[in-house]
């Protein structure tokens, strides 16, 4: 990859992430509510006019849309995401506090939905006879919700057997019902490209070729079908990598998990725009981030997408 298409993918990706912001704002703006007079209006606070006004105006709400969008703007390329509404708190420290949570659900699921996505390729490869079973599990796996599957999990695992707690359990006790939660309806796309892939790159003509010097089959799979047919499922991976952080908010509410999914929940319960606005440009950047690296990577490791970039 030259330097230019280096920099044209990184300038793509920051005009994705301003769209974004953009959009968020013009969007959180039209709603018909207020969060600063959801919040201090209350005739139970018994706050004056003035007294809100001035409220307004230490948030800035009292100026033009143009003038708080730049403002926001400016804020957010220099990491100062504003305050709570709700709670008067620094957004960014609310961050920093949420978002390790969230990686970790998220990475955890991911690596379970790969183990997942690859226990089906290799099934449906192998076990001829349970191919329609086997093929059949992804459509099942991503038609079913996050939310009862989470439910289905508490009851069964952590109720019925015993096997993990909800109440005390250890960091990492807390991250395997969570994980598998999320990782269940990820794993269904992440199959069935992994399983075209593996059938397309059955076709290629070098397979063929290694068949006729008397490989076995295992050796054939493992040493070169399996080996090309992972990169095309690289991209979808990163997509689905992206979608994880967002993913979180249904299985964070039903777990109790504090992060930027319970964040999320919180901020739209009490109309605390400025804290969906961080999260909606906090989410998109790390999933623009993800795949940018994605697509950088891909070149590097397939080497027939540098030729044509040469060519």
């Amino acid at each position: 990859m030259t330097a230019r298409q280096l920099w044209l993918r990184i300038g793509q990706a920051l005009l994705v992430l301003l769209a974004t912001y953009t959009l968020a704002f013009i969007l959180l703006s039209a709603l018909p509510s207020d969060a600063i007079m959801a919040r201090y209006a209350s005739p139970d606070l018994g706050l004056s006019s003035d007294e809100i006004n001035t409220i307004r105006a230490e948030y800035g709400a009292d100026k033009p849309l143009i003038v708080q969008y730049f403002t926001s703007l400016f804020g957010f390329l220099t990491g100062n995401f504003g305050y709570s509404v709700q709670t008067g708190a620094s957004i960014a420290s609310m961050v920093a506090e949420a978002l390790p949570g969230t990686l970790a659900l998220a990475i955890s699921a991911f690596v379970l939905a790969c183990i997942w996505a690859l226990l089906i390729a290799v099934a449906a490869s192998f076990s001829r006879g349970l191919r329609g079973f086997v093929l059949g599990l992804p459509s099942l796996m991503v038609s079913l919700p996050s939310f009862w599957i989470g439910i289905i999990l508490i009851q069964l695992v952590s109720f019925k057997l015993g096997w993990v707690p909800v109440i005390g359990a250890s960091p990492v006790q807390s991250l395997i019902l969570p994980a598998l939660t999320l990782s269940i309806p990820i794993a269904a796309p992440l199959a069935q490209v992994l399983v075209r892939s593996i059938e397309d790159v059955e076709r290629q003509p070098f397979i063929s070729v290694v068949k006729a010097r008397g490989a076995s089959r295992s050796r054939i799979f493992f040493g070169n079908v399996l080996r090309n047919a992972l990169l095309p499922a690289l991209t979808i991976a990163g997509v689905l990598f992206g979608e994880l952080v967002g993913g979180a908010v249904v299985t964070e509410a039903v777990f109790g998990r504090a992060g930027i999914g319970q964040m999320t929940v919180n901020a739209v319960a009490n109309r605390d725009t400025p804290v969906l606005m961080a999260v909606v440009v906090i989410a998109a950047t790390l999933y623009v981030l993800i795949n940018l690296l994605v697509d950088l990577l891909h070149p590097v490791l397939d080497p027939r997408v540098r030729r044509k970039e040469r060519a």
